[in-house]
């Protein structure tokens, strides 16, 4: 789906929509019934002293009450319901949208401007679905309602507030075409200060730790007044036009009451001198009354219609990405198909990069990469910073594809792998740590919480060396960490992704600079537990000697180039990049 379409939400509910409307409809014509009935009660009770019909007029109009409110509830409960539901399916199928776009897309996007398409924007939409639509359906049937009754009482007379309702029309739709560009700029800026906010609040630490304090407020400040102004500009418009139709609304009930008193008193000369009863002035001016609401009520939904129409927009841009990292199998976002896969495909973790060539954009970050890892294995990278290595593991667990060459698992190219197949078979412990805000176990367990046991938690952390610390806790695996595992150490947390990682039990296993903040005795612990492990073929990068020592096979980058490659002793004996590693190191 490459466009939100509002309709097919509309349709799924046109059910409840259809008895709003209808309750709507009733409604309404009850309400223009209630002049009706005053006319009878000043023209037949009090003038014609017809004392007999009074208590009818009056059960009428208890009537009327009682309807209007049975109606007005059936209307009101069946729109917000459809306008939740809606809303609430745009909401989870627009988070599904994102989180089937591939890393790219993230790459040129901040998250204070996802956030505010998925809460304000789609808020927007839920105002038009829940209750703004059916009040320009309201709008409407009042209005023609309305000029049927007034042309019945005077037609002649009627042709002045029909005048005046076209006006009002006039004046919302100029309105509207300035809020549209308006209402897309206050969106725009909205996110901007969002992010900045969220940027900010997520670094707080930093920005206290550097004495940043100054310089955020006054970031965020600048983008505040940015905000401000542009609301200042949505309420010029509102102070320019909204009082243009207040004036034609109060001249309306003027003008009508006072030439309807003078056809009253003397006739419509026009009319053939045919005079108005009292009772027909006062619903006249009754009904005038009644077109001054949704006279009124155009700038409020117009305001409405261009905020939603401004959303929409913002939706549809991202609606109209494509994910660049797609499925080319059958069986493509099939969860149970794909666990099958995972089990039947049974990989070993034969790993090998054929003259593999990445470009981002004109930028080239590696350039004709080949290697090849047997299952069981572990291969080394190293290379100085920027040289391509987690680059690497990006483009084997398909989060970019390749620009050209090919990269095979158990000699399958990796593009013919269905994607949760692929990405399941290859846990990572990368450099950028992330841990939820969830408990200890949570964290371990995530994506794999049904399949994960108590058992295998606890044999990780205690692999990790993360029970020496998470046992400490007063609830153990069970302790609710914050965001990003704030309150834990970089080491801790460390270990955690680490324990998250073996918890798997995956083909292979990548570590990304995993063991950086760990003191020496730790990492020398972590290291014998890797060695142990049999049956996974293990990729680790590392700036550290000692991490990649023992490895099978080593690999050195050089500006997205494979410089050497070989065994730690063969390594030292060629006296390239990696012996003056070393020689800086020992």
């Amino acid at each position: 789906m490459n466009k939100l379409n509002l309709f097919r939400y509309f349709k799924r509910y046109s059910f409840l929509y259809l008895i709003a409307i209808v309750a709507m409809s009733a409604g309404t014509l009850l309400d223009q019934a209630a002049p009706l009935i005053v006319q009878h009660i000043i023209d037949d009770v009090l003038i014609a002293k017809k004392m007999e019909v009074l208590n009818f007029l009056l059960l009428g109009i208890l009537g009327i009450g009682v309807g209007r409110c049975i109606f007005q509830y059936t209307k009101e409960y069946a729109c917000d319901f459809a306008g939740s539901k809606i809303a609430s399916e745009i909401r989870i199928n627009l988070f599904q949208k994102i989180q089937s776009l591939s890393a790219n897309f993230f790459d040129g996007i901040n998250s204070g401007e996802l956030m505010s398409r998925v809460k304000d924007d789609v808020d927007r939409i839920w105002d038009i679905a829940a209750f703004m639509g059916i009040l320009m359906a309201e709008v409407f049937i009042r209005t023609v309602s309305t000029m049927f009754f007034m042309i019945r009482i005077n037609w002649m007379l009627a042709i002045i507030p029909i005048i005046g309702m076209f006006a009002s029309g006039f004046i919302a739709t100029r309105m509207e075409k300035q809020l549209d560009d308006l209402y897309g700029a206050v969106a725009q800026e909205g996110s901007e200060m969002n992010n900045t906010a969220a940027e900010n609040l997520a670094g707080v630490r930093t920005v206290k730790a550097f004495a940043r304090e100054g310089f955020e407020i006054a970031k965020f400040h600048k983008h505040n007044q940015k905000f401000y102004e542009l609301n200042i500009d949505l309420s010029r418009v509102f102070v320019k036009y909204n009082p243009m139709i207040q004036t034609i609304t109060r001249l309306l009930s003027v003008i009508s009451l006072l030439l309807g008193g003078l056809i009253v008193m003397k006739g419509n000369p026009l009319q053939g001198g045919a005079k108005m009863s009292v009772g027909e002035l006062i619903a006249f001016t009754q009904y005038v009354g009644g077109m001054i609401w949704p006279m009124e009520m155009l700038g409020w939904l117009t305001n409405g219609l261009s905020s939603a129409k401004a959303s929409v927009k913002r939706l549809n841009k991202i609606y109209a990405e494509m994910p660049e990292i797609t499925d080319s199998t059958e069986v493509a976002g099939d969860e149970e198909l794909n666990s099958a896969l995972f089990s039947a495909f049974d990989i070993n973790g034969d790993i090998s990069f054929e003259h593999v060539t990445y470009k981002a954009g004109e930028k080239s970050i590696l350039d004709d990469v080949t290697f090849d890892i047997k299952a069981g294995q572990t291969l080394g990278i190293m290379g100085a910073t920027g040289s391509g290595k987690t680059t690497i593991i990006n483009l084997l667990k398909r989060m970019y594809d390749v620009t050209d060459g090919s990269i095979k698992l158990d000699g399958i190219d990796i593009r013919e792998l269905p994607l949760p197949t692929l990405r399941r078979a290859v846990s990572c412990v990368m450099q950028d740590i992330f841990l939820f805000s969830d408990t200890i176990d949570g964290n371990i367990r995530l994506g794999e919480r049904e399949k994960i046991t108590t058992a295998e938690v606890r044999s990780a952390l205690n692999q990790s060396h993360a029970s020496e610390f998470v046992d400490n806790m007063e609830e153990k695996e069970q302790t609710v960490i914050g965001e990003r595992g704030v309150g834990l150490s970089g080491g801790q947390k460390q270990r955690i992704t680490i324990a998250r990682a073996l918890a798997r039990k995956t083909p292979v296993l990548v570590l990304d600079d995993s063991t950086s903040a760990l003191d020496t005795e730790t990492e020398q612990e972590i290291q014998q537990v890797l060695a142990e492990l049999s049956g996974m073929t293990k990729i680790i990068i590392a700036h550290r000697i000692s991490a990649v020592r023992k490895a099978d096979k080593i690999i050195v980058l050089d500006k997205g180039k494979v410089a050497e490659v070989g065994t730690h002793e063969e390594l030292l004996k060629l006296g390239g990049l990696y012996k003056e590693t070393y020689d800086s190191q020992y």
